[in-house]
């Protein structure tokens, strides 16, 4: 595997690729100028790279080349795959490959805005690269979404071109390591510049690259503080999902997910549906595990990140993963997308620690400063009660005692109804507990099959998940 072993400017990545005979392709950019093109000019020996390089900037040029889109929308995914594979069809049309049987051949393409003139928009854009690995290979592609978070248009640009040289560089010589690729993308680039919130890689080049693995990669790295990706494993854009919908979420370690998850999940639901007066259709419901859930053994542990992952996508969840700690973060990350209304469900245990003042010191205005972030007037907690094993006592926002200094803010939440009760729950259930039931997969015990939704156990078994290994006597 190819490895990273020094640090190159988009100048002397430019030159690079400019003095590689073999690296031949063209680019199309549209929204922000010709701003990686650009560095390739700059560098020296373009002409051994570019094919040619285009800015189809206005509209009715654009759609007369790529055709129209269904929403006249042009800062979408749809329309930077329709560059790319019309960029690479050209290519196989014009050039007579068996010239120059030793070519690779590529093309990049963007299509972004940048920040808008009152600065209340920062910008988006979508970023991608068909490209051949090997000569006469079929090309791979990576494609990737980024938001602006620079406040000038022209740095927005700068930081744009010195990724798409990334990209490029990247793509030629660290196919092989795409968590190298993945960490080269930000070289002379700040996280604090831009975010990468969405990224896929496909073909010969990445036969074993699994995408949600690589969203994991950027939350891990800093590059987006969440990922989403649905029941078949494909990586979602949050924009594209969240917009001006109602949100409704779980958070979990779901190691397993066990029945009391799910139960809930459906009447914290259920009540939500009902308080807003929300379609199915236009509510958004996300299983959330953050990074820290992640940590089982102090570290992030891939494998059963995966397992878990599996075994949501095979009860049909939406899944999101997140660095989210506190469960503030978490709703200023919902309402940064314009979400009508946002409702949680969360265990007794959890919202104990959302009282705890120590997890706020960090919050210029401490505890208060997070409520008033967390605790909105289009948001609502569904409190699911809890069953002490000790005191075989069930604890419910009536029940429950916070702090004595934070006693009557409580009291406010629960007359404003931020916090309500789920009462329909199934009482059958709340004596199962995700840590026991873990006990008794890994070591080997029965008894904790009816425990979990159906078809659950089964995976677990036929999988091996969560060091679940299966017996077999003489």
């Amino acid at each position: 595997m190819s490895e990273i072993t020094q640090f190159l400017t988009p100048k002397q990545k430019a030159l690079a690729i400019n003095l590689d005979h073999n690296i031949y392709g063209t680019f199309a950019e549209i929204g922000a100028g010709q701003e990686t093109v650009r560095h390739f000019f700059r560098a020296g020996g373009a002409s051994n790279t570019i094919a040619k390089a285009m800015s189809a900037y206005d509209k009715e040029y654009s759609n007369a080349i790529y055709g129209t889109e269904d929403n006249n929308r042009f800062v979408t995914q749809t329309r930077l795959k329709k560059m790319l594979r019309h960029e690479i069809g050209l290519i196989s049309e014009r050039l007579i490959k068996s010239e120059m049987p030793n070519r690779r051949y590529f093309s990049y393409a963007n299509t972004v805005t940048t920040i808008n003139y009152h600065k209340t928009f920062k910008g988006h854009g979508w970023v991608g690269l068909m490209f051949q690995h090997q000569p006469n290979e079929a090309y791979s592609e990576i494609f990737l979404h980024v938001r602006f978070k620079e406040n000038e248009a022209s740095l927005q640009q700068e930081t744009l071109g010195n990724l798409g040289v990334n990209l490029i560089y990247g793509a030629f010589n660290y196919f092989d390591n795409p968590r190298s690729l993945l960490k080269s993308l930000y070289d002379d680039i700040s996280v604090d510049k831009i975010e990468i919130d969405t990224i896929h890689f496909e073909g010969p080049a990445f036969p074993y690259v699994d995408n949600r693995l690589m969203s994991l990669q950027l939350v891990k790295k800093g590059m987006t503080d969440a990922v989403i990706f649905n029941s078949e494993g494909k990586n979602m854009l949050p924009a594209d999902i969240l917009y001006k919908k109602d949100v409704f979420a779980v958070r979990g370690s779901f190691r397993p997910v066990t029945l009391v998850n799910t139960d809930m999940f459906e009447k914290g639901l259920k009540m939500f549906l009902e308080d807003t007066g929300g379609k199915p259709e236009d509510t958004v419901v996300i299983f959330e595990i953050t990074t820290f859930n992640l940590r089982a053994t102090g570290r992030i542990d891939e494998r059963d990140f995966l397992d878990r992952v599996d075994i949501l996508a095979k009860l049909g969840y939406t899944v999101m993963i997140s660095n989210f700690s506190e469960y503030y973060r978490l709703a200023e990350y919902f309402t940064s997308y314009d979400i009508r209304y946002f409702g949680i469900a969360m265990g007794v245990n959890n919202l104990l620690m959302v009282f705890e003042e120590q997890y706020y010191d960090h919050l210029s205005g401490g505890i208060l400063e997070a409520f008033g972030k967390f605790f909105r007037k289009d948001m609502r907690v569904y409190l699911y009660p809890y069953m002490d094993p000790e005191t075989n006592c069930l604890l419910t926002s009536k029940t429950l005692k916070v702090d004595r200094n934070l006693k009557e803010l409580y009291k406010f939440f629960i007359a404003n109804r931020r916090i309500v009760d789920v009462e329909d729950y199934d009482p059958n259930v709340l004596e199962i507990y995700s840590r026991d039931v873990l006990a008794k997969i890994t070591n080997h015990e029965s008894g904790w099959e009816d425990q979990l939704p159906e078809g659950v156990a089964e995976m677990i078994k036929e999988r091996g998940l969560f060091g679940y290994k299966e017996f077999h006597f003489e």
